[in-house]
């Protein structure tokens, strides 16, 4: 079953990685990198991406003709999604041990930030009842 994995951080103008060492960005992105090598290795890496700091973020809803209308940045936001993984495992436990060590990358000071990863099921076609 599939899974994603969202890193949900990064408050909207509270600094945070910007803001961090030279050397506690390396070793924050050489934990990441390594994470995703053993996922990719062990044939459970489906997908994953880094996204851009929540100041590039946009809310785009339709206009009554269809057109775009964007909207943002939110600097009240309590957290914005910093990146997922999509995973293929075979029990929501596995996915579970996935997010703790994603959870557990070190942060400024090398320790780790066990910061919150969200874990939902996906979805490979819509509930029958709903068809």
């Amino acid at each position: 079953m599939k899974y994603i994995l969202m890193m949900n951080t990064m408050r909207a103008n509270s600094g945070g990685i910007p803001e961090w060492s030279q050397h506690a960005i390396q070793a924050h992105i050489a934990f990441m990198m390594n994470l995703n090598k053993d996922l990719h290795a062990s044939g459970q890496l489906v997908s994953a991406e880094g996204l851009t700091f929540p100041d590039q973020a946009r809310v785009v809803t339709a206009n009554h003709d269809g057109t775009p209308i964007t909207d943002g940045v939110f600097p009240e936001g309590k957290e914005f999604l910093a990146g997922f993984w999509i995973v293929d495992v075979d029990t929501p436990e596995e996915a579970y041990k996935i997010a703790a060590r994603a959870s557990a990358a070190p942060g400024y000071d090398g320790s780790p930030m066990n910061m919150p990863i969200e874990v939902r099921p996906v979805m490979s076609a819509p509930p029958d009842e709903f068809i």
